[in-house]
């Protein structure tokens, strides 16, 4: 019989905040219709972490404070990763901002700062329920070869949006969606950090299930909250715009599941190279 934990405190405030977020949202409140993404997906979080510890008796803020920490700063600086890709892709602005300049940034910070943690909090729940637990794959080997050849590609991927015209490179998000798994997850391989291709190799894909189911829940999740938002993004990728499920064109789906191993892959390496700097210091 699984074993049931108790369900936290700050899981019932996290759920309280989402639905209360939602009345005020419909009620016309300015803060909350300005500020919305960031407060629901705060909420989000609460609850998702106390569903978590109910069903291990473990979570990322009960038990590892830390890590969970160490996401909210790494969350930014990784979107404004893709922020910068933006710039060049132009397949997204944002609408009905604050007019001053540093309650805006304030916004961005709250809001950029809930991806990863809701990411992996959710990937953390899905592999907590089990129903991915049996899954099995035949093991194969990852020969050196093509994992080099994974980084170089992803190495390519990441810089070709760059270098495109702009008459080219609207049409490339694909490249930067994949890339950053190519490049890093091999070399989590090789300094021996978690990785999808060690996964892959020993049969056991539970994580890589995880991650892609997460990022397709977060990913409907953040475009139906978005699209009832007051300050919120428009998306203005040149395909498929008449095909659109809330803001986001029907195919851009499928960037939600290669963002949230993407983001797994980076956050693993910046582990790394943390855990190397402190043994080095």
């Amino acid at each position: 019989m699984t074993t049931r934990y108790s369900l936290p405190k700050y899981a019932y405030i996290g759920l309280a905040i989402i639905l209360i977020s939602e009345v005020l949202l419909f009620q016309g409140n300015e803060f909350v219709a300005t500020f919305f993404t960031a407060i629901v997906w705060t909420g989000y979080i609460l609850l998702m972490d106390g569903l978590v510890f109910r069903l291990k008796g473990a979570s990322l803020i009960r038990n590892r404070p830390k890590e969970f920490l160490l996401l909210i700063p790494s969350s930014i600086i990784l979107w404004l990763i893709f922020e910068f890709y933006n710039f060049r892709l132009d397949n997204w602005v944002y609408v009905n901002l604050p007019e001053s300049l540093t309650v805006r940034w304030i916004g961005y910070a709250w809001a950029f700062s809930t991806i990863l943690p809701s990411l992996f909090e959710t990937a953390e729940w899905v592999e907590a329920t089990g129903v991915f637990s049996s899954w099995r794959t035949k093991p194969r080997p990852f020969y050196a070869m093509v994992l080099r050849q994974s980084i170089i590609l992803g190495f390519c991927f990441c810089i070709i949006p760059v270098l495109m015209p702009d008459h080219v490179v609207r049409y490339l998000f694909g490249f930067v969606w994949v890339g950053y798994i190519l490049l890093f997850d091999p070399i989590n391989y090789y300094t021996g950090q978690p990785s999808l291709f060690r996964d892959l190799e020993e049969g056991t894909p539970v994580r890589l299930v995880s991650l892609f189911a997460a990022g397709l829940i977060c990913g409907v999740l953040w475009e139906f909250w978005n699209y009832w938002a007051h300050a919120k993004w428009v998306y203005t990728v040149p395909i498929m715009q008449d095909f659109k499920v809330f803001e986001m064109p029907l195919v851009g789906y499928l960037g939600f599941p290669a963002f949230a191993l993407e983001c797994f892959a980076m956050m693993t390496f910046v582990r790394w190279l943390l855990k190397v700097g402190m043994t080095r210091g």
